[in-house]
Parts: structure tokens; C-alpha cells; sequence
């Protein structure tokens, strides 16, 4: 595909960095998501597109399958009237419907609303009211969480309305719920229950038939690349998940774009084992399979043997997961045994590398990227030299612009000086689902990311850390507040400051800081135990610490200085470690 033409410091000696024209990167196709999967098709065709693995079953689409299934939704959703820019809500694990769903919901002209199959039922009921879908295509059961019964429970009236009549104060603008049950092969149970609201996926389908085709393929091609493409939602500075709302351009230069990164020139087999409720995997194993003719390898939910077991049967090239999994995987019981040859394309590849069959040289250089601006902004490809990148997290993609500014005065800073980075560009988001664009971005359109770091004359971004106090743990974000307002619900606890600490595995580990009321006696594991019925797995602290009031002195906001309380949390984990030993 060629490397990107370089970026270019603005004159004046001062931190603001142009990435080269968008129209000048290679491989870029069509720029919204129904023409991407056109596109794709015309070149593949034939060739296997999907695989999802359960046990003994296994299910395998072409791109034509994956196009006849995506249509089959958008005829479905047009005849239940979908409209112009109608959000569609996706709570599903990895499966084909997913994917037919994502691309079936834009043909239609809607927006795909991405939602976390770790939501708990209040998550889940605040997702579907604020994300404001007309219609849920949700999976009725995933491992023991029962999502029909969740949404039922927070809205009674789903109970005695008929498919596409709910009429509901708690979700007013949710009409029609489609369930969707389990897979061959997996523990879930395959049927699912329907009545009232909730209709089984093949009567969904049943709604539409081939005389839309026409319409869809009208409503498809009158999407601009500006248009909205879907929503992801991710943790914010606030007690509350953000809704990031992307624009379809955003998706489709991702797909183009990640291939060209990785330095991929062949058929690439995708494997994740992670939701595409995450805008990152979203991006990446999408547009490293089906951009370059390959196949999404799917796995359900993230399960190590099992996972071990499908890249070696469907021998995957590309693996896109987290530290603490591929810790997870070589714990596993066929960790030794596995034939994982294949694998050549690995991020944050240090412990899988260590397997005996792993023979591999590639490596990705460090980039830089937000939820909010779907993934990468800043980056070199896999095939740079490291003299050229010098450790860097790259320069401004093509479109891009990047920018230092001084966190007090908020001016431009010179270069190489450190401040907080703020980009835009074609991938940025629209905004966030209920703001006005002053509180997502600055006079000049930057969004600030909260992230320090500086720029040196060649146009390099050099990532510091963040100057907020948001939690990055195992890629996933966690805004402290949303921690401590359960915490300020648990009995006998005065005051409670959620941290991250640096580590290892997970990158940072979340730790709540605790201060009891007089005379209570706390358990660590009791209120591990209350959070974890109120928060996503990945929310709940690894560590409670428990402080006095003396230890955790206020500030005028009511707050510790973060970075003093994490300072403090370092140092106290330190000593157990040292006690311990």
C-alpha cells in the first residue's frame, strides 16, 4: 500500500503539527460504511469473510454472506420504519449477527448504537435511554446475565406491548425489541423467549423481502462520508458513560487505514476475543480482515483454552487482545500445546512471543488514540525503522492536526516544550450524544485530550501520560467518579477516592482509596462483592486501601490531589508487597 506522505511542523517554532492530506494516503477506498462493504465485496467475493467457532460447531460467511445477511437486516429495519439517522441499538458478544448488523443498520440508513455486554442492569437501562435507539437487536442471554429480563425489569411495559408498539416512559423512544439467541455449540440456550415487545430475530427478518432492495440501495448511496456512522460509548470525567458519536467516514478510513499500519500485504485472519462494543476493536480487526481479503475470527467472549483452541484451528495471523489475556492464555491448560505458528501480527507481543511456536519479527511502533477519535491519530507503520520513530507515538495521520497547548493559559507552546495534546481530523467525533460542541472542543475545533506529552521539530508526538485523573486498565477507560459514587453508597464508608496505579499487566490497575465512618468495620471483600453487582468487571478495584482522615486531607473541591493519592496508594501496595515477602 505504500507509507503515508510525512507530517509537516506549522512556522514559527511552535507546537502545531499537520499530518499530509487525506486524499495523499494510500489505500483509502470508499469513505462511508455501506460503500466500504460494497467495495469489499466486489474484490472478494467468494472468499471467507466470517468465522465464529463454538466447541465442535463452526459457522463460516463469505463476503457475499456477510452482504445477503446485512441486506436481510436493512429490509427488515426499513419495513419496520427506520428512517434517516434512526439509532439502532447492538447488544450482542462476537457473532455474524453483529457484523450483519452494523453494516445492515447504515445500508438502512440508520446508526448503529455499540452496547457493553458487561452492563449491568442499571448500565444498561441508562445506554438504552440515552443512546435514545428506536429498535434493540440485543442477545437475549450471555453467560448468566439474562438481558431480556433486565430490560423487562426496567420496563415493565415491554411485557404487554406488541413488537413495534412499546410505548414507554423509562425508554420513550424504544419501540421495538428483536432477541437473538444463543449459537451451536455454546452453553447459552439457542431459542429465546419471546412475547409482548420481544420478537425472535427470524421474525425480524421475516418483516422484509427483496422488493426494498431498490429502496436500501438509494438510501445507501445518498450517505455522505459527514453523515453520523454509529455510537460507542465510553467512560467520561463524569459519574455518567459518554456517548461518542462517529461520523461514517470515521469507520471507513479506520478499516482502509489499519492495514496499511500494521504493514499487512496478504489475507489477514483476525482473531478477537473482545466486544465490538470497543471502538479500537472495532476498527482494528474489521479493517485488518476484510480491507486486505481475510476473515474475522470470532470468538464469543474472551475464554483462554477456547481461544487457544480457535486460533490454532482456524490459524490466525492476527490476535487483537490485551496483556492480562495473553497472561491468561499461557496459564491455560493447553497453553504448551498449541500450534499458534500462524500468528504473525501480535500488539504488545512480549509474553505470546514467548511460546515455542511463535516465530515472529513484526512489531508496531507506539501510537496515539482516543475512543473519540476511533482509535489512532497519531502513528508510524509497522515497517519503519525505529531510528526514524526514536520511541515516539509517531507523527499526525494523514488529515490530521495536533497541536501543544500550556494547560493554564491554554496557548500554543513552542516546540519540544511539554504541555496537554489536542487533535482534529477526519476521524475526530461529531461530539458527545448530548452536548453542546464548546464542551467537546475548543475555538478551533481541537478536541483536548487530557493527555500531556510535547512535539519535537520533526513532527514526532512523545505521549507523557494524562494530566486527568481518568483510569486506563487493560485498554478499557474507567472514570474514577463512577467508581466512588457506588462506593458512596456502600455503608459505613465516610469518604472514597478511586485511583489508578501503575502496573505491568493491565497498564493501571483501578484502586479505591477508603476512609470508614467511626466505629465501622470494613471488609475488603464485601465491598469488592457490592461492586461488583453495580459495575462493569473491568471497574471494579483490584485493591482497597483504607486511610484515616488525617491520611486523606480535602482540598477546597472535597477531593485529594489525585496525584498525591495515587502517589500514596503506590506506596502503601509497595509495603504489603515488601511485608508479604
Amino acid at each position: 500500500m505504500g507509507k503515508a506522505p510525512a507530517a509537516r511542523p506549522a512556522p514559527g517554532n511552535i507546537s502545531l503539527i499537520y499530518g499530509a492530506p487525506l486524499a495523499q494516503e494510500p489505500g483509502m477506498g470508499a469513505l462511508t460504511i455501506p460503500g466500504y462493504l460494497r467495495e469489499v465485496v466486489e474484490r472478494y467475493g467468494d472468499a471467507e469473510a466470517v468465522v465464529l467457532r463454538t466447541g465442535e460447531a463452526r459457522i463460516s460467511w463469505s463476503y457475499k454472506d456477510l452482504w445477503d445477511r446485512a441486506m436481510e437486516v436493512a429490509r427488515a429495519l426499513v419495513a419496520c420504519g427506520v428512517a434517516k439517522d434512526s439509532r439502532v441499538g447492538i447488544l450482542m458478544t462476537n457473532r455474524p449477527e453483529f457484523l450483519s448488523s452494523l453494516f445492515g443498520i447504515a445500508m438502512a440508513g440508520g446508526v448503529p448504537v455499540a452496547l457493553s455486554t458487561f452492563s449491568t442492569p442499571a448500565e444498561l437501562e441508562y445506554l438504552v435511554q440515552s443512546s435514545q435507539a428506536s429498535v434493540l437487536l440485543f442477545e437475549q442471554q450471555v453467560l448468566k446475565k439474562d438481558f431480556g429480563a433486565m430490560l423487562a425489569e426496567a420496563e415493565p411495559a415491554i411485557a404487554a406491548a406488541a413488537p413495534g408498539g412499546l410505548v414507554s416512559e423509562v425508554f420513550p423512544f424504544l419501540n421495538r425489541l428483536v432477541a437473538v439467541g444463543g449459537v451451536p455449540g455454546a452453553s447459552e440456550p439457542a431459542d429465546v423467549t419471546t412475547g409482548g415487545a420481544v420478537e425472535s430475530w427470524d421474525q425480524f427478518i421475516g418483516h422484509g423481502d427483496a422488493s426494498l432492495d431498490a429502496v436500501i440501495a438509494g438510501r445507501a448511496a445518498s450517505v455522505a462520508p459527514t453523515d453520523p456512522g454509529g455510537i460507542f460509548f465510553s467512560s467520561g470525567t463524569t459519574s455518567l458513560p459518554k456517548g461518542i458519536l462517529h461520523s461514517q467516514r470515521a469507520f471507513a478510513i479506520q478499516w482502509w487505514r489499519w492495514p496499511r499500519v500494521f504493514a499487512m500485504r496478504e489475507p489477514v485472519r483476525a482473531w478477537t476475543g473482545n466486544g465490538f462494543f470497543w471502538s479500537g476493536n472495532c476498527a482494528m480487526v474489521v479493517g485488518s480482515a476484510l480491507s486486505t481479503g481475510g476473515a474475522v475470527v470470532l470468538q464469543r467472549y474472551f475464554d483462554a483454552e477456547e481461544a487457544l483452541r480457535i486460533m490454532e484451528a482456524e490459524r490466525t495471523s492476527f490476535v487483537n487482545g490485551r496483556p492480562h489475556q495473553w497472561a491468561r492464555l499461557q496459564e491455560a491448560p493447553n497453553w504448551a500445546e498449541a500450534d499458534l505458528s500462524s500468528l504473525h501480527y501480535i500488539p504488545r507481543s512480549e509474553l505470546m512471543l514467548q511460546h515455542p511456536t511463535v516465530e515472529s519479527d513484526w512489531y508496531l511502533p507506539m501510537s496515539f488514540g482516543t475512543t473519540e477519535t476511533m482509535t489512532i491519530c497519531t502513528s508510524y507503520s509497522a515497517d519503519t525503522d525505529p531510528a526514524e520513530y526514536k520511541g515516539s507515538c509517531g507523527v499526525p495521520l494523514p488529515g490530521n492536526m495536533l497541536k501543544i497547548i500550556d494547560p493554564d493559559t491554554r496557548e500554543i507552546v513552542p516546540l519540544g516544550e511539554r504541555g496537554e495534546m489536542c487533535i482534529k481530523g477526519p476521524t475526530l467525533m461529531s461530539g458527545y450524544l448530548g452536548k453542546a460542541p464548546e464542551d467537546c472542543f475548543d475555538e478551533q475545533g481541537y478536541y483536548c485530550t487530557g493527555d500531556g506529552g510535547y512535539v519535537d521539530a520533526e513532527g514526532r508526538f512523545f505521549w507523557e501520560g494524562r494530566l486527568t485523573a481518568m483510569i486506563k486498565t487493560g485498554g478499557a477507560n474507567v472514570a474514577p467518579d463512577e467508581v466512588d459514587d457506588e462506593l458512596a453508597r456502600y455503608p459505613g464508608i465516610r469518604r472514597a477516592q478511586t485511583v489508578g496505579v501503575p502496573d505491568d499487566l493491565l497498564g493501571e490497575k483501578v484502586v479505591a482509596c477508603i476512609v470508614a465512618q467511626d466505629g465501622a468495620a470494613l471488609d475488603s471483600d464485601a465491598i469488592v462483592a457490592f461492586l461488583k453487582e453495580r459495575l462493569a468487571s473491568f471497574k471494579v478495584p483490584r485493591e482497597i486501601l483504607f486511610f484515616d482522615d488525617a491520611e486523606m486531607e480535602v482540598t477546597g473541591s472535597g477531593k485529594v490531589k489525585f496525584t498525591v493519592l495515587r502517589e500514596m496508594a503506590v506506596k502503601r501496595l509497595a509495603a504489603t508487597e515488601e511485608t508479604a515477602a
